[in-house]
């Protein structure tokens, strides 16, 4: 698929500086897309949207299609009526780092509380649009709905430690389970109803002003998932119920023993037998949702290493294929083309390679890692071609100022022999090295624009604790940097394209 010449801003929605403690769809993000408008950016690129399984990070959720809850914003909830305003008195105002258990204790109990309202007194039009929702997203809502309650009955416990007649997903087990939290499920409907209207209406927000939205698709699920947890057919899981194989990375120069990342191994031999069914509702689902999707950890569908669950660490592992084309000619054919690019990086194999080529889907490339050595050329501009998402950094990535910082002597020399010294940050320098490359679409983290250090840094990987958590202060988006922005985006012929603008109650705010 060939992407149009565009550039764009990374930044997750917790990040916002909003009301609340969090980053969410209310005012604030709102503010950042005018921000976008004003700069000409044509992207906008989000982490995955899911609510959170283990820790904070994105890529780890209870669910492949769900929303995090804490992305709803309670003054949209207001503006609507679900909740009194006086309700949010006690939000701080204050930017501070996200502290999730503070937020999680001072939001959830008002989503409840706007969800029973809304049950309550909803007018017909609105109760017409969240029936419509339910009966759109079934395939999903249900399983989700059930599961989340369940594991608030048991203590956020695993399900595998559940009741075993629930633990098996046995049909008369469910049927009583769902008498019995008919008012449980019923509020978690209410409060994916508001994600998903939010996020739509940001969406349309955006096609309004020609900002196209760039999502993300974590490869693999976790465990503790109502995916795994009602459609165990399709995971490679024992007849106790635990993982047989789990996924990981093999040993490499950044880690002796590689890494066990823990998520169990799809049964591809089953998703194949019923035709890509569950890959299929996922990506139409994520396409729906976003304009443009980036695959998290491409080369796993190539081939991926499969560990043995009883073992520690991801040394004695070994690679499988995976689906390869297959997966992705039932996806062209289901979704009539591939709005997809690759997360391609690290050591890449010939054969990962020719999968991503053969199917047109662009791959990605990061200045952060071009300077190193010469093999790492790959990634400067002299070296690519139209079919490349290029970044300064990711949000996996140190800031620019943070890792020019650390950088050894020669990749430092390296920076200044191709840009020279660049009076305003090495971090401006490699935005402009990215948006004067021939690459389709250039993304910087909204960092990188903000000339932080590493205090803003979003995620260190192999790190557990301390991630996620960084929001920008008020007053961050400057008409200066907006204006800088958009003389940049026009003399490297990156403004942005009119994007088709959706119509009808599906939009709706």
């Amino acid at each position: 698929m060939v992407f149009p010449r565009l550039t764009g801003i990374l930044l997750h929605p917790i990040s916002l500086p909003s009301r609340g403690g969090i980053g969410d769809f209310g005012p604030a993000a709102y503010e950042f897309l005018n921000f976008l408008a004003e700069a000409r950016q044509g992207l906008w690129q989000v982490l995955p949207l899911g609510p959170p399984a283990k820790g904070n990070s994105p890529y780890s959720s209870t669910s492949a299609f769900a929303g995090n809850p804490l992305l709803i914003s309670l003054e949209r909830l207001v503006e609507k009526g679900w909740l009194d305003g006086s309700r949010l008195a006690s939000l701080s105002e204050n930017i501070t780092p996200i502290y999730y258990e503070d937020v999680i204790a001072s939001k959830v109990p008002l989503l409840n509380e706007a969800a029973g309202n809304f049950l309550e007194r909803a007018p017909e039009h609105a109760r017409g649009r969240f029936q419509w929702f339910c009966e759109e997203n079934r395939w999903w809502l249900e399983d989700f709905v059930l599961f989340d309650a369940l594991r608030e009955r048991y203590h956020g416990q695993q399900w595998d430690t559940w009741p075993r007649e629930l633990a098996r997903h046995e049909p008369a087990a469910l049927d009583q389970a769902r008498a019995e939290l008919s008012r449980e499920t019923n509020l978690r409907r209410v409060v994916q109803f508001f994600f998903w209207e939010q996020w739509r209406a940001l969406r349309l927000y955006c096609a309004q002003r020609s900002i196209r939205v760039v999502g993300d698709i974590a490869i693999f699920v976790d465990y503790d998932s109502a995916d795994v947890w009602a459609r165990r057919d399709l995971f490679r899981l024992r007849d106790d119920l635990q993982p047989e194989v789990v996924s990981g990375v093999p040993p490499d120069a950044f880690s002796a023993t590689g890494q066990r990342w823990g998520n169990p191994l799809y049964n591809w031999d089953a998703m194949r037998a019923n035709g890509y069914e569950w890959w299929i509702q996922r990506l139409r689902w994520a396409a729906h949702t976003c304009d443009f999707i980036r695959l998290d950890h491409f080369r796993g569908f190539a081939q991926f290493w499969e560990i043995p669950a009883h073992e520690p660490t991801a040394m004695h592992g070994r690679w499988v294929d995976g689906p390869r084309e297959d997966l992705f000619y039932k996806l062209r054919d289901a979704l009539g083309g591939l709005p997809f690019f690759a997360e391609d990086l690290g050591i890449i194999t010939p054969d990962v390679n020719a999968l991503r080529d053969g199917l047109q889907i662009p791959g990605m490339a990061v200045l952060q890692f071009a300077f190193g050595d010469p093999g790492a050329h790959i990634y400067l501009p002299h070296r690519l071609h139209e079919d490349r998402v290029i970044y300064t950094g990711t949000h996996d990535n140190d800031t620019t100022l943070g890792w020019w910082n650390s950088v050894s002597d020669y990749e430092r020399r390296s920076v200044q022999a191709l840009v020279g010294n660049c009076e305003d940050g090495v971090n401006w320098a490699l935005i402009r090295l990215a948006q004067s490359s021939v690459a389709s679409f250039s993304v910087a983290p909204l960092q990188d624009v903000l000339s932080l250090g590493s205090e803003a840094r979003l995620n260190t990987p192999s790190t557990p604790t301390g991630n996620y958590h960084w929001r920008y202060p008020h007053g961050s988006l400057r008409r200066d940097l907006a204006e800088k922005l958009a003389r940049l985006a026009e003399v490297t012929d990156r403004l942005p394209q009119p994007v088709s603008v959706p119509q009808g109650d599906d939009f709706a705010a």
